[in-house]
């Protein structure tokens, strides 16, 4: 992340400043219409406070991000007429996010994904984690990056309002190694992007997996099966039937899991395919073709009905394609919405599944002395 684009640093926690203080002071920013203000979301169960923030672009885009799990709360974006309008899942109140949630909108830590077993070694020492997704590993575990308070900080940058979180996870916690130190800054662009920057820290050699889960609809509401998605991947890593990849890197063609060209959600999603049935549905990590590090584009989705366009970039070497294959109608978001089967997707860029114990994949290890970088940009424009 670009230090020197911050032209301003506003502590979101101090009761003392407002969204007003960033221009009073002295401070200019980033576009004359563009905003950035903070006011209080609740608290957590043991008394933490948590705050909201809302950043606005000059084109009138909005995001709302709290500070609990770095949670994109909402996500309001412009249709083909023009019309703003949320296209992510979640709910409007904390007290709901704390009660049940699939990991709406958070951002994703220490290890994204699936560890197998719940088990891995690093430089001989084995270590331990929780299977809060019997019988492996998923998300940081019963207490991820998702279900943390971060620290926030409001900030005016050349490129845009952005909202700066930090976290200290202690050595030990949820089973992994070493004090690590992450910020991550959300980035509302003026080319109507949502970007997160991560960096990160260790004083203990480590596993390090971050991303974001954000359950996409660019319809607004209603299920995902007719948005036309481009994968820019020639192989995926199939799984075994608990979702852990079994270390082969196989070609997308001639198979359901060819996106190389716009291809609608629902036009194979229901083949009679093993891979398709062990994750009820697309729950799989796509090997991107781009060179190791570099920030590239990974997919692209339109959705017809409104012309919302969406492309996700990252540094990452994989992405996960998820269809809330798990939503059951048991979950009320916002405005009502139930939400069902396939009613959502998520992008996630990110290392591939298990490779702390894959050893021929890219190597999640974070040493000490090292600093860990990762992009991810969600970028919205319209087609007619």
């Amino acid at each position: 992340m670009n230090m020197r684009n911050r032209s301003a640093r506003v502590t979101l926690a101090s009761a003392s400043l407002c969204a007003a203080c960033l221009i009073g002071c002295g401070e200019s920013p980033a576009a004359s219409n563009s905003s950035i203000n903070r006011q209080a979301f609740g608290q957590t169960k043991d008394g933490a406070a948590v705050e909201l923030a809302t950043l606005r672009n000059k084109n009138g885009v909005e995001a709302r991000i709290c500070s609990y799990g770095g949670i994109v709360v909402s996500l309001q974006v412009p249709d083909r007429q023009g019309q703003l309008g949320d296209v992510v899942l979640g709910y409007k109140n904390l007290a709901d996010y704390l009660r049940d949630s699939p990991y709406f909108g958070a951002l994703i830590g220490r290890f994204g994904n699936r560890i197998a077993k719940g088990r891995f070694t690093l430089e001989g020492r084995e270590y331990t984690l929780a299977t809060n997704n019997y019988p492996n590993a998923l998300h940081g575990g019963i207490k991820g990056f998702d279900k943390v308070v971060w620290t926030p900080r409001l900030l005016e940058t050349t490129n845009g309002p952005a909202l700066e979180l930090r976290y200290l996870s202690k050595d030990g916690e949820e089973g992994y190694p070493g004090n690590l130190s992450v910020m991550a800054v959300y980035t509302l662009t003026d080319d109507n992007a949502l970007r997160l920057d991560y960096t990160a820290t260790t004083d203990k050699s480590t596993v390090l997996n971050l991303s974001h889960h954000s359950y996409f609809n660019l319809a607004g509401e209603g299920d995902v099966l007719n948005h036309k998605v481009t994968i820019l991947a020639d192989k995926f890593t199939p799984v075994d039937s608990t979702l852990i990849p079994t270390g082969e890197l196989r070609p997308v063609e001639g198979s359901p899991f060819d996106f190389r060209h716009p291809t609608a959600i629902g036009a194979r999603i229901n083949q009679d395919d093993a891979q398709l049935k062990f994750g009820k549905g697309y729950d799989h990590n796509w090997i991107i073709t781009k060179s190791p590090g570099q920030l590239g584009l990974m997919a692209r989705v339109y959705e017809p009905t409104s012309g919302r366009v969406l492309e996700v970039l990252s540094t990452e070497p994989g992405l996960q394609f998820y269809t809330g294959n798990f939503l059951d109608g048991t979950l009320k978001g916002k405005g009502g919405w139930v939400y069902q089967f396939r009613n959502g997707f998520t992008m996630e860029p990110q290392h591939y599944p298990d490779s702390p114990n894959q050893h021929a994949f890219p190597s999640a290890v974070l040493k000490p002395g090292e600093t860990y970088k990762n992009t991810i940009i969600y970028r919205f424009s319209t087609q007619q």
